[in-house]
């Protein structure tokens, strides 16, 4: 194809498309030219998009490579498997990559908003290779419309229960608090429900040990949980403590051990800032 030639067809391609100028996959296609593999990569990922879009099993994606479905009627035989209530034939699904706590406590506030029950959480050894977890949260209800809705409410949680998290290449700190801690919070840590609860998790564990240690020196809160790599997590790098008390000293405890987990990677040469906007 002459030069002449090759320009008309790029100008035709730039006329047709919505913003007048083509993107370079589109160009190169309509000329005739290869794709190069990242052109390639992203022209099927538009197709994979649009080609599932329409999964009504599918309710929606947010950070951490979070995925929301729901499925209306389960299957008996999983069903059975999974040891749900027979009650229960319907189920709405958080499953991240990255995170656990901001999943954790978005399905908080889910079954807070709805008519659901969380029947199952578990932690994955992932972060995509980083030092921390992964999750899958399932509600379970009567009526697909609570999983569904419980669903939507964790996706749209997400982003204010990510605000406390700090990562960088050297590992991560990672605060939560709320003053009424509800189901999730008491499936997945054994939290009082109806009082205040805060989580801290740092990465490496030893700065998730000098968080804890912060905490509880600073204020008058208790321990519920600790998990270390060997015990309570899925061998992630982290330390991970619960606490719970009167609402100001959780609180307190909290924004100790930020302070001080982040003043250490710091220290390490990092500048670990938060993935939206803190909430302490």
């Amino acid at each position: 194809m002459d030069e002449a030639i090759l320009k008309q067809v790029i100008e035709a391609v730039a006329q047709a498309s919505p913003g007048g100028v083509p993107s370079a996959p589109a160009a190169d296609a309509a000329a005739g030219l290869p794709l190069n593999n990242q052109q390639f990569t992203e022209k099927r990922e538009q197709d994979v998009t649009s080609d599932y879009n329409a999964i009504t099993e599918y309710v929606g994606s947010a950070m951490g490579d979070t995925v929301g479905l729901v499925i209306a009627n389960l299957d008996r035989h999983l069903h059975e498997s999974m040891g749900l209530d027979p009650r229960y034939r319907s189920i709405g699904i958080i499953s991240s990559r990255t995170g656990a706590g901001p999943q954790i406590m978005a399905a908080d506030e889910a079954v807070k908003a709805t008519n659901t029950e969380v029947v199952s959480i578990e932690l994955a050894r992932d972060t995509k290779g980083g030092a921390g977890h992964g999750c899958i949260i399932i509600f379970a209800s009567e009526d697909v419309s609570d999983s569904r809705r419980a669903v939507e409410v964790a996706l749209k949680e997400l982003p204010r229960t990510f605000g406390d998290v700090y990562p960088c290449d050297a590992g991560h700190v990672e605060l939560h608090y709320t003053a009424r801690a509800s189901l999730a919070l008491e499936k997945a840590f054994g939290a009082p429900a109806g009082k205040s609860f805060g989580i801290l998790v740092g990465a490496p564990a030893a700065i998730g040990l000098l968080m804890a240690d912060t905490a509880l020196k600073t204020a008058n809160v208790e321990i519920v949980t600790y998990a270390s790599p060997d015990k309570g997590t899925a061998h992630s790098n982290e330390i991970i403590v619960t606490i719970t008390g009167d609402s100001g000293a959780v609180r307190q405890a909290v924004i100790s051990a930020r302070d001080v987990g982040v003043s250490v990677l710091r220290s390490m040469g990092h500048s670990p800032v938060s993935m939206t906007q803190s909430n302490l």
